[in-house]
């Protein structure tokens, strides 16, 4: 099997995903991704399309995050690995979009316009 190149959004997170056979190591931006997602939820969330397939153990997920906060980084890998593993095997796809996971979210901040303070907040207005 070859290397696997897939990529994951969220917000203004990018994840780049390179998945091949292995023994289930994930690495994150050179670290192992317990070390780079500390809180367990944010480790559930990358581990999720892993366990709806039963696929936890069998690839070596190599990853490049940038931008973004953290859970939204999270949130871009979860889709950039979904993707990956509908790649492998198309019947990996039901149960993966039934939990949502094939789903980009672009909710994304709304930019600021000049002439206001914030996106849709207005300077405040003097009558006299």
């Amino acid at each position: 099997m070859e290397v696997i190149n897939t990529t994951g959004r969220r917000k203004t997170a990018v994840a780049r995903v390179y998945l091949k056979e292995g023994n289930g190591k994930i690495t994150v931006n050179k670290r192992d991704y317990k070390d780079y997602f500390s809180v367990a939820t944010l480790q559930y969330i990358v581990n999720q399309p892993l366990e709806i397939t039963g696929n936890v153990g069998k690839y070596d997920i190599l990853v490049n995050l940038d931008g973004g906060g953290i859970t939204g980084q999270a949130e871009a890998l979860r889709l950039a690995i979904s993707k990956a593993l509908v790649e492998i095997n198309p019947e990996y796809r039901p149960p993966l979009k039934a939990k949502g996971l094939m789903r980009r979210d672009p909710r994304m901040v709304e930019r600021k316009k000049y002439g206001q303070k914030k996106a849709r907040k207005k300077f405040q207005f003097s009558k006299r």
